[in-house]
């Protein structure tokens, strides 16, 4: 019988939690993909090292009672999708060393439409799992990998559901358009999502790091609303609470949320080896603390992602940590949901 308080043993689930997937309410499929990284692979390993560091994991949650009863289950994975990466992040990896040495794009075209094609397997490997899930009425759930990985999902949600908002924290807009020829960057996926059906709101926090044509974007979409690090601390300088920048932020989502958490949206004493590390940022505790304020708002969490950990140990430490608070916040606002229906 399994035992809550015993040490976790290790049996490749995430949090080392004994239910089969068949069993499950909520599910976890890893997306073991650095295709398109641009400074610092090693985020492809990230889903295991994220498995090894749950087990370590308590169970108890102030928040949600019993939290160790949440059925999360764990996709296999998928060894060819990890063979894959391998083989076209190396491609990917002599593109950008050309495009540095000034040598033109059009001269990689055939190139880049292998890396664009290998990464369109890899979204559709990952919309079959999530259309999976939610046939059989399991809230679906990306773990990377690059921040390109939940594309694939937020197809399948939308899809699913007429309309949804998407909650995005990250150092980065990611709105850029095929950034290095890659249609699928890392740093394309907000572009691409809000180009799917379903996508009604997105709203960022934490966002730092941006390019010219990625501001010009966000004054240009009405859907986007950007709460940029420099503003909040600005606030914050002043005398603004965080409770009262996450009631502002909570307040311009609707019904049905998606969250998407890059790491690198937090402080970087949390993840200091994500793939694209940049200074500032949002804490672990406030992190959790807006997450919590979404769930318990109301608002119905339909799916998220946590991506760009580092394949390292104390990355993976925090990132288990935080994807734990993910699973139960979205659990708790889906039981929240069915209260409110009876």
């Amino acid at each position: 019988m399994f035992n809550p308080n015993d040490i976790g043993h290790p049996n490749g689930n995430y949090f080392a939690l004994p239910y089969s997937l068949d069993d499950a309410t909520l599910a976890l499929i890893s997306a073991p993909w650095d295709t398109t990284a641009s400074f610092r692979p090693g985020t492809a390993g990230a889903p295991q090292a994220i498995i090894d560091a749950s087990a370590q994991v308590d169970l108890f949650d102030e928040d949600v009672a019993d939290a160790w009863t949440l059925k999360i289950g764990t996709v296999p994975f998928n060894a060819a999708l990890e063979e894959e990466n391998r083989k076209y992040r190396a491609v990917a990896g002599k593109i950008r060393a050309a495009l540095t040495q000034g040598i033109a794009s059009t001269k990689l075209a055939d190139k880049t439409a292998k890396v664009n094609a290998a990464c369109e397997a890899m979204n559709h490997y990952i919309y079959n799992e999530a259309k999976k899930q939610l046939a059989a009425q399991r809230i679906p759930a990306v773990v990377g990998g690059e921040h390109s990985v939940p594309l694939g999902l937020l197809r399948a949600l939308g899809e699913h559901y007429k309309s949804f908002g998407v909650l995005h924290i990250d150092a980065h807009a990611d709105l850029r358009q095929a950034y290095e020829g890659f249609t699928y960057s890392h740093a394309s996926i907000m572009y691409n999502a809000l180009r799917l059906p379903g996508v009604q709101r997105l709203t960022q926090v934490a966002v730092r790091d941006y390019c010219h044509d990625e501001s010009l974007l966000i004054r240009r979409d009405s859907r986007i609303t950007t709460f940029s690090d420099s503003r909040w601390q600005e606030a914050a300088f002043n005398g603004k609470t965080w409770a009262a920048h996450t009631s502002e932020i909570v307040q311009t989502l609707p019904s049905r949320v998606y969250i998407s958490v890059d790491v690198d949206g937090l402080t970087l004493d949390c993840c200091p080896n994500t793939g694209t590390p940049v200074p500032g940022g949002i804490s672990y505790p406030q992190a959790v603390y807006l997450l919590k304020q979404v769930a318990c708002s109301g608002r119905r969490i339909i799916g998220f992602d946590l991506c760009e950990t580092a394949d390292n140990a104390n990355d993976a430490n925090v990132a288990a940590r935080l994807l734990y608070k993910l699973c139960c916040y979205t659990c708790l606002a889906n039981r929240n949901d069915e209260k409110e229906k009876q």
